[in-house]
C-alpha cells in the first residue's frame, strides 16, 4: 500500500461527531507513552501529523485520521497514565466504550505494547476488554530498535506468555526508527479493506 494522503479529519468525544461515511476504520490503543503518535507518523510517512509529546496523556479525544480517502486510523486517549485524574480516566473509558459498542466500520484494533517490557496489568485489562467485544486484535510491539538481537526472542516470548492471544489475533514487532513492521501493518490494513469491498 502506498500512502498518498493523510489528514486529521475529525476530533470526536461522542458518537454524533464521528465521520458519517462508511469507510473502514482501524483503532489504535495503548498506554500513554507506548509510542502511538510515532506509530501513526511512521505508518503514514509523515513527520508531525500526530504530535508526539514529552508529556504523556495528551490525546483527549478520538482522533480520526483519513488515509488515501479510503480508511481511517483512530487514535484514542492512552491508558495507565497516573497524572490523569480518575474522573478524566473514566470519561476516556466511556468515550472508547461508546465507540466500540456500535461501530460497524471497525475492522481491527491495533493494540500497542512496549516490546522491551512485560505487558502491564493495564495492557492485559485492555486486551480482555477488546475480547469482551469480540474484536480482532493485532498486538504491535513498539520500540523494537531499542532491543539487541539476542534479546528479541526473549521479549517476544514475554509478550506471548503474558497475553493469551485468541485464534485470529497476531503480533507484529515494530520500530518507528527502523520502520520494521511498517509494511506488515499496511499489508494487513489493505487486505482487510479489500475483504469489505
Amino acid at each position: 500500500m502506498t500512502i498518498k494522503s493523510a489528514d486529521l479529519e475529525v476530533l470526536a468525544t461522542r458518537r454524533s461527531q464521528y465521520p458519517e461515511d462508511n469507510d473502514a476504520e482501524f483503532l489504535l490503543v495503548g498506554r500513554s507513552n507506548v509510542g502511538k503518535s510515532s506509530f501513526i507518523n511512521t505508518l503514514l510517512n509523515r513527520k508531525n501529523l500526530a504530535h508526539t509529546s514529552g508529556r504523556p496523556g495528551k490525546t483527549q479525544t478520538l482522533n480520526f485520521y483519513k488515509v488515501n480517502d479510503e480508511f481511517y486510523l483512530i487514535d484514542v486517549p492512552g491508558y495507565g497514565y497516573a497524572s490523569v485524574d480518575k474522573k478524566t480516566q473514566s470519561k476516556f473509558g466511556m468515550m472508547i466504550e461508546e465507540y466500540l459498542e456500535k461501530r460497524t466500520q471497525l475492522r481491527r484494533v491495533f493494540m500497542l505494547v512496549d516490546f522491551r517490557i512485560k505487558p502491564t496489568e493495564d495492557d492485559l485489562l485492555m486486551y480482555n476488554f477488546l475480547k469482551y467485544y469480540n474484536l480482532p486484535v493485532t498486538i504491535v510491539a513498539t520500540k523494537a530498535d531499542k532491543i539487541g538481537g539476542s534479546k528479541k526472542e526473549k521479549c517476544l516470548k514475554q509478550i506471548m506468555d503474558s497475553i493469551d492471544l485468541v485464534v485470529g489475533d497476531d503480533i507484529i514487532v515494530f520500530s518507528s526508527v527502523t520502520k520494521l513492521g511498517r509494511d506488515e501493518v499496511l499489508k494487513k490494513i489493505e487486505s482487510l479493506i479489500e475483504e469489505t469491498i
